[in-house]
């Protein structure tokens, strides 16, 4: 009796502290971006572990047949980790279309052959002190940063907000995307943003806080879908574009391409992209987008929206200054609309129909030279860096 309940204690020691060390285990993965795979696997290993020390104490199975069963076990699990690391290293093989593939710090203002356009002449406006403070979208960065390097005095303006060494960062020209730029303009750590328009929770935010979005059009772009360059499928319909994203497409063949079920990708929740989606699904069910990533934390898991990748099925959208210029991914196809090509001239002449105006977005603030600066980017000179940079001018 004594031997039984020895054997039972330490089984139970021994469950415990296995599965507090697995629990431990699968939570500092799922915390690192391991919860889709191997957060359970750590779980499902430590219980079949456990199963093995019950079964070896108690000696319910001959000692060579469990050592056989252990090995295989441990077979079966180093082939599990290995197909799945195959498989998402194949899956990491495609290319992404994504914000942060993006080095901005090649269109810094001033800095040694920047691919920033600057003028001909000598600008009309210059501003040496009370610099409004600019930030902005990632795919209008070149465009507003060509805007400082013509009007603001040369130094070292790091791109990023919030970084950079006491003293050499003003942070009068920095990105911090376009959702972070409507927060920052909203609790008045800026003062101009360059964005596409708000999205309806961007407006709701700042009425909350009393503040009111003046949004002044600079420019046109044209709002784009893109597809692997092997896809067969060469342009779709604004009625076709909505019914994929409403999930009532659902396969490539409907569309005239190939058996291939349509993995149509978003982006995150106000960024300008997904707001030009959700303006041109109003009135119809937008479907959940494909998930990517699944981080676990304290407060639950947090599901991020996948950045488009060039799968052969996929479908994605983004800008065309971004998806052309600034990506220059030879392995996606742009996609005609209602059977017009997105470029300049169409977006010029108003033929291609996802054409958008994009805004220098301010509130009310006390710096005199905000309004001076926009009036400027109004004018010929500033219009003349909006059509160098890659954009349609808004005159």
């Amino acid at each position: 009796m004594k031997d039984i309940i020895v054997k039972i204690l330490t089984c139970i020691v021994s469950a415990a502290i296995l599965a507090f060390l697995g629990l431990v285990a699968a939570v500092i993965i799922g915390l690192s971006g391991g919860a889709l795979f191997y957060s359970p696997f750590i779980m499902i290993f430590t219980g079949i572990l456990i199963v093995f020390i019950i079964l070896n104490v108690f000696k319910l199975i001959k000692p060579k047949l469990l050592k056989i069963l252990f090995f295989s076990f441990l077979a079966i699990c180093v082939l599990t980790i290995g197909g799945y690391e195959i498989n998402r290293a194949y899956h990491n093989s495609f290319s992404k279309v994504n914000e942060q593939g993006v080095d901005l710090y090649l269109y810094k203002p001033f800095a040694e052959n920047t691919k920033a356009v600057k003028l001909e002449q000598e600008s009309s406006l210059k501003i040496e002190d009370e610099l409004p403070r600019l930030d902005g979208a990632t795919a209008l960065y070149p465009l507003y940063s060509a805007f400082a390097q013509a009007v603001y005095p040369e130094g070292d303006y790091e791109v990023y907000a919030g970084k950079g060494e006491e003293g050499k960062n003003r942070g009068e020209v920095a990105c911090s995307t376009t959702p972070d730029a409507y927060i920052r303009l909203i609790n008045g750590e800026t003062d101009i943003i360059f964005v596409a328009g708000p999205s309806e929770q961007q407006i709701s935010e700042a009425k909350s806080k009393g503040v009111e979005l003046k949004l002044t059009p600079i420019g046109k772009e044209a709002f784009v879908f893109f597809v692997n360059s092997r896809n067969t499928v060469n342009g779709l319909s604004t009625a076709q574009i909505q019914d994929i994203y409403s999930g009532k497409i659902t396969n490539w063949q409907e569309l005239g391409g190939k058996n291939a079920k349509i993995r149509a990708f978003q982006r995150p929740e106000n960024s300008g992209s997904q707001t030009a989606l959700q303006k041109l699904m109003k009135g119809k069910n937008l479907m959940t987008a494909p998930k990517e990533d699944v981080v676990s934390g304290m407060g639950g898991i947090i599901e991020k929206t996948a950045s488009y990748r060039n799968y052969k099925n996929a479908v994605g959208y983004s800008f065309l200054f971004f998806a052309t210029e600034m990506v220059k991914n030879n392995e996606i196809k742009l996609l005609e609309v209602d059977g017009v090509k997105p470029d300049r001239e169409s977006i010029s002449s108003g033929k291609y129909p996802l054409s958008y105006d994009f805004y220098a977005v301010t509130v009310n603030n006390d710096n005199p030279n905000t309004d001076r600066f926009i009036e400027w980017i109004l004018s010929e000179q500033g219009q003349y860096l909006v059509e160098k940079t890659g954009y349609t001018p808004i005159k």
